[in-house]
Protein backbone atom coordinates (compact mmCIF):
# COMPACT_ATOMS: atom_id res chain seq x y z
CA UNK A 1 0.00 0.00 0.00
CA UNK A 2 1.58 3.51 -1.10
CA UNK A 3 1.17 6.38 1.48
CA UNK A 4 2.08 9.47 1.26
CA UNK A 5 2.85 12.18 4.52
CA UNK A 6 5.12 14.80 5.87
CA UNK A 7 7.86 13.77 8.19
CA UNK A 8 9.08 13.80 11.52
CA UNK A 9 12.89 13.68 13.08
CA UNK A 10 11.69 9.51 13.81
CA UNK A 11 12.33 9.22 9.49
CA UNK A 12 15.71 11.04 9.84
CA UNK A 13 17.64 7.43 9.32
CA UNK A 14 15.37 6.75 6.14
CA UNK A 15 15.58 10.03 4.38
CA UNK A 16 19.52 10.23 4.77
CA UNK A 17 19.70 6.33 3.24
CA UNK A 18 17.39 7.11 0.67
CA UNK A 19 19.53 10.72 -0.47
CA UNK A 20 22.58 8.57 -0.18
CA UNK A 21 21.45 6.09 -2.81
CA UNK A 22 20.17 8.53 -5.53
CA UNK A 23 22.80 11.35 -5.41
CA UNK A 24 26.39 11.13 -5.44
CA UNK A 25 28.51 11.82 -2.25
CA UNK A 26 29.44 15.61 -3.14
CA UNK A 27 25.85 15.98 -4.00
CA UNK A 28 23.81 14.16 -0.72
CA UNK A 29 22.73 16.02 2.07
CA UNK A 30 24.41 14.54 4.94
CA UNK A 31 22.51 13.13 8.30
CA UNK A 32 23.24 15.99 10.16
CA UNK A 33 22.09 17.92 7.24
CA UNK A 34 19.17 16.16 7.41
CA UNK A 35 18.38 16.42 10.84
CA UNK A 36 18.64 20.20 10.86
CA UNK A 37 16.18 20.33 7.70
CA UNK A 38 13.88 17.82 9.96
CA UNK A 39 14.61 20.43 12.91
CA UNK A 40 13.26 23.32 11.02
CA UNK A 41 10.95 22.41 8.03
CA UNK A 42 9.59 18.63 8.39
CA UNK A 43 6.18 19.87 7.28
CA UNK A 44 8.26 20.89 3.77
CA UNK A 45 9.43 16.87 3.43
CA UNK A 46 6.92 14.92 1.53
CA UNK A 47 7.46 11.23 1.75
CA UNK A 48 6.03 8.68 0.13
CA UNK A 49 6.13 4.82 1.57
CA UNK A 50 5.15 1.45 0.38
CA UNK A 51 4.17 -0.12 3.66
CA UNK A 52 7.12 0.80 5.97
CA UNK A 53 9.29 1.31 3.31
CA UNK A 54 10.56 5.04 2.15
CA UNK A 55 10.56 4.93 -1.05
CA UNK A 56 10.78 8.53 -2.48
CA UNK A 57 10.56 11.96 -1.24
CA UNK A 58 10.52 15.73 -1.90
CA UNK A 59 12.10 18.11 0.51
CA UNK A 60 12.84 22.10 0.82
CA UNK A 61 12.61 24.78 2.59
CA UNK A 62 10.22 27.78 2.50
CA UNK A 63 11.82 31.58 1.61
CA UNK A 64 11.40 34.84 0.72
CA UNK A 65 14.22 34.75 -1.52
CA UNK A 66 13.24 33.86 -5.05
CA UNK A 67 16.24 32.28 -6.41
CA UNK A 68 17.84 28.64 -4.81
CA UNK A 69 21.57 29.70 -3.46
CA UNK A 70 23.87 26.90 -2.25
CA UNK A 71 23.85 28.89 1.24
CA UNK A 72 20.19 27.22 1.68
CA UNK A 73 21.06 23.57 1.46
CA UNK A 74 24.18 24.20 4.38
CA UNK A 75 21.87 26.49 6.72
CA UNK A 76 18.04 25.16 7.49
CA UNK A 77 17.65 28.19 9.89
CA UNK A 78 16.90 30.43 7.00
CA UNK A 79 13.59 28.76 6.59
CA UNK A 80 11.49 31.46 6.75
CA UNK A 81 7.67 29.60 7.79
CA UNK A 82 6.07 32.59 6.05
CA UNK A 83 7.95 32.92 3.00
CA UNK A 84 6.43 33.42 -0.67
CA UNK A 85 8.60 30.71 -2.00
CA UNK A 86 8.99 26.76 -1.46
CA UNK A 87 12.01 25.61 -2.44
CA UNK A 88 12.50 22.06 -3.40
CA UNK A 89 16.25 20.92 -2.82
CA UNK A 90 15.53 17.08 -3.86
CA UNK A 91 13.87 15.13 -5.44
CA UNK A 92 14.96 11.37 -4.55
CA UNK A 93 13.26 7.94 -5.46
CA UNK A 94 15.37 5.14 -4.78
CA UNK A 95 17.00 3.51 -8.19
CA UNK A 96 14.72 0.11 -8.00
CA UNK A 97 11.04 2.29 -8.15
CA UNK A 98 12.06 4.75 -10.70
CA UNK A 99 9.89 5.30 -13.22
CA UNK A 100 6.73 4.46 -11.76
CA UNK A 101 4.89 8.23 -11.39
CA UNK A 102 6.12 8.32 -7.35
CA UNK A 103 8.20 11.49 -7.52
CA UNK A 104 5.01 12.86 -10.15
CA UNK A 105 2.90 11.82 -6.93
CA UNK A 106 4.92 13.71 -4.25
CA UNK A 107 5.88 17.05 -7.01
CA UNK A 108 1.96 17.71 -7.14
CA UNK A 109 1.80 16.78 -3.57
CA UNK A 110 4.28 19.95 -2.74
CA UNK A 111 2.67 21.86 -5.42
CA UNK A 112 -0.88 21.45 -4.03
CA UNK A 113 0.43 22.48 -0.48
CA UNK A 114 2.37 25.36 -1.94
CA UNK A 115 -0.86 26.89 -3.58
CA UNK A 116 -2.99 26.06 -0.37
CA UNK A 117 -0.33 27.87 1.57
CA UNK A 118 -0.98 31.15 -0.59
CA UNK A 119 2.84 30.87 -1.85
CA UNK A 120 4.14 32.98 -5.50
CA UNK A 121 5.48 29.31 -6.25
CA UNK A 122 8.27 26.81 -6.29
CA UNK A 123 11.89 26.82 -7.17
CA UNK A 124 14.23 24.10 -7.81
CA UNK A 125 17.33 23.19 -9.72
CA UNK A 126 18.26 20.36 -11.82
CA UNK A 127 20.69 19.07 -14.19
CA UNK A 128 19.97 19.25 -18.31
CA UNK A 129 18.81 16.24 -18.75
CA UNK A 130 15.90 16.51 -16.30
CA UNK A 131 14.22 20.39 -17.74
CA UNK A 132 11.56 18.48 -19.85
CA UNK A 133 10.66 16.41 -16.90
CA UNK A 134 9.72 19.32 -14.73
CA UNK A 135 8.75 21.47 -17.45
CA UNK A 136 5.81 18.71 -17.67
CA UNK A 137 4.70 20.03 -14.03
CA UNK A 138 4.61 23.66 -15.11
CA UNK A 139 8.19 24.47 -14.06
CA UNK A 140 10.23 27.12 -16.51
CA UNK A 141 13.69 27.12 -17.56
CA UNK A 142 15.47 30.07 -16.15
CA UNK A 143 18.57 28.97 -17.35
CA UNK A 144 21.95 28.14 -15.84
CA UNK A 145 22.05 29.35 -12.59
CA UNK A 146 25.11 31.10 -10.70
CA UNK A 147 23.76 31.15 -7.25
CA UNK A 148 24.29 27.30 -7.35
CA UNK A 149 27.04 24.82 -7.96
CA UNK A 150 26.27 22.99 -5.75
CA UNK A 151 28.55 19.38 -5.80
CA UNK A 152 30.92 21.16 -8.12
CA UNK A 153 27.44 20.72 -11.12
CA UNK A 154 26.23 23.06 -13.26
CA UNK A 155 22.43 23.62 -12.55
CA UNK A 156 19.48 25.05 -14.06
CA UNK A 157 16.73 27.50 -11.87
CA UNK A 158 12.95 26.36 -12.96
CA UNK A 159 10.00 28.20 -11.12
CA UNK A 160 6.28 27.37 -11.11
CA UNK A 161 4.97 30.95 -10.54
CA UNK A 162 1.43 30.47 -9.08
Amino acid sequence: MITIRTATLQDLDAVTAVEAACFPPAEAASKDEFYDRLTYYANHFWLLFEGDTLISFVDGMVTDDKDLTDDMYARAALHNEQGAWQMIFGVNTMPSYRKKGYAGRLLQAAIADARRQKRRGLVLTCKDRLISYYGEFGFLDEGVTSKSVHGGAIWHQMRLTF
